[in-house]
């Protein structure tokens, strides 16, 4: 238990981490919102061949005003405890072919750290994960259909007050207040901020090659597949499920596609020790593949809400789950949130396929005495969490299918 003069202690810490003059904004020249390119193809139109064109179209907006696809943010007032600080920029295709929507991280400077030529999943991993603040990028969707098709990309920063690592906590603020001195002995046009993001939103038109998003099998698409068959439905039945896509960014090149069985039905149901034999005994008559539901299934998707989707740990601040996409993060996230008897939360509306009254077994371990479970929460969230071992909770498989049994 700390005593009054450490909890002081701890605040001073946390206060000297604090810079600044705070500012999160883009900038840049290349509108792309008001830009049309002009792709050429060729269409029988009369009796002779003609050559038409397709309008390229994309639009990039911030609170309803046009901005750049070159991004640049600068940041220098955040602090232990700060108010998560979100950016959106929305996306909308008014050309007449779709289009596939990437970003990237061009440059990167933390204080004197430049972080330029590393790798971009490790790059996104780092500033998500390496230092006491966050800072996570998501995008909605890497395909946005042609005429109406709408996306957006988020870029959040957090730092819990309560992180368990105020010695981390205090290095920095020491750091961050040695640059800012250093650089107000400089003429103001020269002065840096303490961090500096250069970040590049690509659209290019959508094509269906190898490494291309497969856009019939986007997370959360719905799927009628008889299970005892192995075979695409058409109607609801007892063997034919209404299932979901739970592969995240699957792309043209998988064979397989992995579907969730819709949770407001009715399966088995037993304790975590009964759950293999439970499985079996539901998928008896199934013909197609199938394995239990992990956590490991259901964190990298949830994870792309860098706002709402959080790291409960008990006596501590929450934290954003982060940047999962790089190694072996998600097992790492998962050992954290065990060890600090933590939990996930999400917001039911952004993954109603996770959502159910009804606690739902998942296939990885929690402690001794405990089993991950999924579970609402209430109207609002739901929890990825760790359940007695003895609870009674309903079990549910997730199936693969060859891609070519649904196109």
């Amino acid at each position: 238990m700390d005593t009054e003069k450490d909890v002081k202690v701890k605040r001073r810490h946390k206060a000297y981490a604090k810079l600044n003059i705070m500012t999160l904004f883009f900038v840049g020249v290349s509108f792309i919102s008001i830009t049309l390119a002009w792709f050429a193809y060729s269409g029988l139109i009369t009796a002779r061949t003609e050559v038409n064109v397709k309008a390229w179209h994309i639009e990039f907006n911030k609170n309803g005003a046009p901005v750049s696809n070159e991004l640049t943010i600068r940041l220098n007032d955040i602090s232990p405890g700060m108010e998560t600080m979100e950016e959106v920029i929305d996306i909308k295709n008014q050309g007449d072919t779709a289009a596939s929507v990437t970003y990237e991280i061009t440059s990167a400077r933390i204080l004197e750290t430049t972080l330029d030529g590393v790798e971009q999943e490790e790059l996104k991993d780092k500033l998500s994960h390496d230092y006491p603040f966050h800072i996570d990028m998501s995008l909605s969707d890497n395909f946005i259909r042609a005429h109406d098709g709408t996306g957006n990309f988020k870029i959040a920063v957090s730092w819990p007050f309560e992180s368990d690592n105020d010695e981390e906590d205090s290095k920095w603020g020491m750091d961050a207040y040695d640059f800012q001195l250093a650089e107000s002995q400089k003429e103001e046009a020269e002065r840096r901020y303490a961090i500096k993001l250069e970040i590049s939103l690509k659209a290019v038109q959508y094509i269906d090659e190898v490494d291309a998003i497969d856009h019939d099998f986007r997370t959360g698409n719905i799927v009628l597949y008889d299970v005892k068959n192995n075979e695409k439905c058409n109607a609801i039945s007892t063997t034919c499920l209404k299932t979901y896509v739970i592969d995240r960014d699957s792309r043209m090149s998988d064979t397989s596609v992995h579907l969730l069985p819709e949770l407001q039905s009715t399966y088995v149901t037993g304790t975590a020790n009964q759950y293999e034999t439970k499985l079996q005994e539901l998928t008896t008559n199934w013909t197609v593949k199938k394995e239990g539901l992990k956590a490991e299934d259901i964190l990298p998707i949830i994870s792309n809400d860098i706002t709402s989707s959080i790291l409960m740990r008990p006596k501590l601040s929450n934290e954003a789950i982060g940047y999962l996409n790089y190694g072996t993060r998600t097992t790492s996230q998962i050992n954290k949130a065990i060890s600090y008897d933590g939990s996930f939360r999400f917001i039911n509306e952004e993954y109603p396929y996770f959502s159910s009254t009804k606690c739902y077994w998942l296939n990885t371990n929690y402690k001794d005495n405990k089993q991950f479970a999924l579970k609402k929460i209430d109207e609002t969230y739901s929890k990825v969490y760790g359940e007695d071992k003895t609870t009674e909770c309903s079990i549910v498989p997730v199936i693969e299918v060859a891609k070519d049994k649904l196109r």
